[in-house]
């Protein structure tokens, strides 16, 4: 694939997260999938979540230390992170990308993307990683309840995700109200 089919695919899908994080009314119009734009849409919204969190103060080492996304075991996406973040900053802070294999730490991480429908895998991820300062993306049934803060799924052929405000809480993370408004569910904290 060529350097320019790659920057219009990841610039359309880039849109397309931007417009769905921008305005509830944009949820409707949402991009259908398929296996290449699912990947790149979920790129998109992996660096573009990180606009609408605000981690705590004692996750980075110092004012100029990087936004590390760090995502296991998922080469083509990590490749498509990294195509989309080249050059970027979230909040004054340079975004960088890493691939992380089933064992690896996670620490210096700040977004972990865990990809996968194997939900004992993800959940034995998640618990491995345990309640780090991070947000935790996944993309498989139940894992809100079991320690991810955002969800990825599909609904009618479309990238939808939804949020635990109780699993953010948990890992420090505080999210934007705007966020919140595009999400498909917001599992709120206890009574």
């Amino acid at each position: 694939m060529s350097a320019r089919h790659r920057w219009s695919r990841s610039l359309f899908a880039g849109m397309a997260a931007w417009a769905a994080l921008g305005a509830p009314c944009a949820r409707a119009q949402a991009v259908p999938v398929n296996a290449s734009l699912e990947r790149s849409v979920k790129a998109a919204f992996l660096y573009k979540f990180l606009s609408y969190a605000e981690f705590p103060a004692g996750a980075f080492d110092d004012p100029t230390a990087p936004v590390t996304i760090g995502v296991l075991g998922t080469d083509d996406i990590a490749a498509e992170l990294a195509w989309i973040v080249a050059g970027r900053t979230v909040g004054q802070r340079p975004v960088t990308v890493r691939t992380l294999r089933e064992n690896e730490a996670v620490d210096g991480v700040h977004l972990l993307f865990v990809p996968g429908w194997d939900q004992r895998r993800v959940l034995g991820l998640l618990k491995a990683a345990g309640p780090a300062r991070l947000l935790a993306v996944t993309e498989c049934e139940n894992c809100l309840q079991h320690g991810s803060v955002i969800n990825f799924k599909i609904v009618g052929r479309r990238v939808r995700f939804d949020v635990s405000l109780e699993a953010a809480e948990r890992h420090n993370i505080k999210l934007s109200s705007r966020l919140l408004t595009v999400a498909s569910l917001v599992h709120r904290a206890g009574p």
